[in-house]
């Protein structure tokens, strides 16, 4: 009699521990979940001195205040807003200087990742994201990206967070300039030749030398004490949160997490633009980005800025 007495109370004592330990994940499947997190992201800037180097029309202060804007266009604060089925993603902008004319640096840091909501459906798999570009606002609607994930073994601490990796490999979008790579080119006699000539041309065009590709590797680890389907931008599809992502180029941490707020955020998707696809989007961006290449090699003005009806 002792021994059950003794076994009940054990069984007692497990089962309140285990009670307690699901009480975070009971809440998490209670209607009306939400939570808050917010990721920093910061991708590698690429070498730019060597290509403005031979180029007279840009001068060193013009060239500081390049890496000075290309360093904020790829540092930027992140908030994600979740529930079970639907988030947004929406950059924490910072206030501009007052009297700068900021309408190409919000087009640029729109093709670095910044700018615009990005709501995404996990339920329906679905994506949506305002754009503007040349002026001209664009909606892109599209389904989302289906990510083959490998589950690996390996572990790591993340804001007291047990997070697992995966991995994948991700087409590139043609319209996220972030993915630019600096092309591989060996120093061959011909090569060096090339340079020579381009530097007597003062329309040099830096840009010749970057590529971008049509994959990258991606590293991501995710949290399964927050059982949702979600992640930073367009990622999701694993079993818990992502809690950071990265390739070559991008790294996305994130550093703050707030579950069941008392204040709840409206989770509803953009609707302002002219609703294209993704790889409709991705042809208008590179067609006109390709027109501006073209016209700067040959000196002549600016190329239109009209965009569809």
């Amino acid at each position: 009699m002792k021994k059950h007495l003794i076994f009940l109370m054990m069984l007692v004592s497990i089962s309140n521990s285990y009670a307690q330990k699901q009480q975070g994940t009971s809440a998490m499947g209670a209607q009306g979940f939400q939570g808050v997190a917010v990721y920093e992201s910061k991708t590698s800037t690429p070498d730019m001195k060597s290509r403005f180097s031979g180029n007279r029309e840009i001068t060193p202060e013009m060239q500081k205040s390049i890496e000075e804007r290309m360093k904020k266009m790829l540092e930027k604060t992140f908030i994600l807003n979740f529930d079970k089925a639907a988030s947004i993603y929406k950059e924490d902008e910072k206030l501009d200087a007052p009297g700068q004319n900021n309408g190409g640096f919000r087009m640029m840091s729109s093709m670095m990742g910044g700018g615009g909501t990005y709501y995404k459906n996990v339920k329906e798999k679905t994506f949506s994201v305002d754009k503007e570009f040349m002026g001209k606002e664009f909606l892109v609607k599209d389904t989302l990206p289906k990510l083959q994930w490998k589950l690996e073994g390996e572990t790591k601490q993340i804001g007291g967070y047990t997070c697992y990796k995966a991995t994948a490999v991700k087409q590139v979008a043609r319209s996220d300039f972030r993915n630019f790579r600096q092309k591989k080119q060996e120093e061959t006699k011909d090569a060096k030749d090339k340079k020579e000539e381009k530097t007597e041309d003062k329309k040099t065009n830096f840009m010749d030398d970057f590529e971008m590709p049509k994959e990258v590797n991606v590293t991501a680890w995710y949290a399964p004490e927050i059982p949702v389907n979600q992640g930073p931008e367009g990622y999701w599809g694993l079993p818990g949160l992502i809690l950071e992502v990265s390739d070559d180029k991008t790294v996305i941490l994130c550093s703050k997490i707030v579950l069941n707020s008392k204040e709840k955020a409206a989770i509803k998707a953009p609707t302002k633009g002219k609703v294209v696809t993704q790889k409709e989007y991705d042809e208008i961006v590179t067609t006109k980005m390709e027109e501006m290449q073209e016209q700067f090699k040959r000196g002549g003005s600016r190329p239109g800025i009209r965009i569809g009806n």
